[in-house]
């Protein structure tokens, strides 16, 4: 008998949510006392039970409807996209200085992105699909070098064969 990892091909290996930052929260929770004070010359204590109800709902949407980020042992799902890893080609990984040239100047028109204020790092992923017309993925992540390796163990699990299988 030997001991071996747990087999991961249908569970999810990383899953990340890509929530907005603290400030964001905090603006959008501004829409509690907006809605208290358009509300209180009608009545107080309805603009104020209004205004506590707007402002959570509103930080809870913003949560809630955040983008996730999903490996498992056959997919890679980055918001409402998905993939299949065999599609996958070369992964790159960037932060600080380099992140920034990699979101903006350096963000080609033929990749698919998304990307999110507030998130530092980025992952790009070619795409090897001659029928595909993106030619990267591109998305932030908070641990970018952590979502390409568990791609690639992902990818290393799932077809140990050669590229031709």
């Amino acid at each position: 008998m030997h001991s071996s990892a747990p087999a991961t091909s249908p569970a999810t290996s990383y899953r990340e949510r890509l929530s907005p930052s603290l400030w964001a929260l905090v603006s959008a929770a501004v829409c509690g006392p907006m809605v208290a004070l358009v509300l209180a010359p009608l009545d107080s204590v309805v603009g104020l039970i209004a205004g506590i109800a707007v402002g959570a709902l509103v930080v809870a949407g913003l949560i809630a409807l955040s983008p996730v980020i999903e490996v498992t042992g056959e997919r890679l799902r980055v918001g409402r996209a998905s993939i299949e890893l065999t599609y996958l080609g070369e992964i790159e990984t960037f932060t600080g200085d380099a992140a920034r040239q990699a979101r903006g100047p350096g963000l080609s028109s033929s990749s698919w992105h998304l990307l999110r204020g507030g998130i530092d790092g980025v992952v790009r992923i070619a795409i090897e699909d001659d029928d595909d017309p993106v030619t990267h993925w591109v998305f932030s992540s908070r641990t970018p070098a952590r979502v390409a390796a568990v791609i690639e163990s992902a990818r290393a699990t799932a077809a140990p064969a050669g590229p031709d299988a």
